[in-house]
């Protein structure tokens, strides 16, 4: 699966992403954040060659599904396995903090 590139405002419930099959990576952040704007080329080197869901949720004051994860800072990843956090990486500035985050997945799947 390819690296989303935009923020979307329509999240899904906590449910719902508890509920998605295999491994999930969620980004909260927003398009005209500084921190997340740097951490996109990064991301995009360590997600290439991966097949791995990523959903790249708008986060904000009042959003359920960045408080259900109690998100404070942008951009925060998380890396999901069936409704369970695996681990995070909160504004990654390299390539590498983030390959360590997705490496979980990959030792987990073979």
């Amino acid at each position: 699966m390819p690296m989303n590139e935009t923020y979307t405002a329509s999240a899904p419930s906590r449910d719902e992403v508890d509920d998605l099959e295999g491994f999930t990576l969620l980004e909260f952040g927003t398009d005209w954040c500084g921190h997340c704007r740097a951490a996109q080329p990064p991301l995009a080197t360590a997600m290439a060659g991966r097949s791995l869901r990523h959903l790249k949720i708008e986060d904000g004051p009042g959003r359920p599904l960045g408080r259900s994860f109690r998100v404070k800072l942008w951009p925060t990843l998380i890396l999901m396995r069936q409704g369970e956090e695996l681990g995070r990486v909160v504004r990654p500035t390299s390539t590498q903090a983030i390959e360590d985050l997705l490496c979980q997945a990959d030792n987990s799947a073979s």
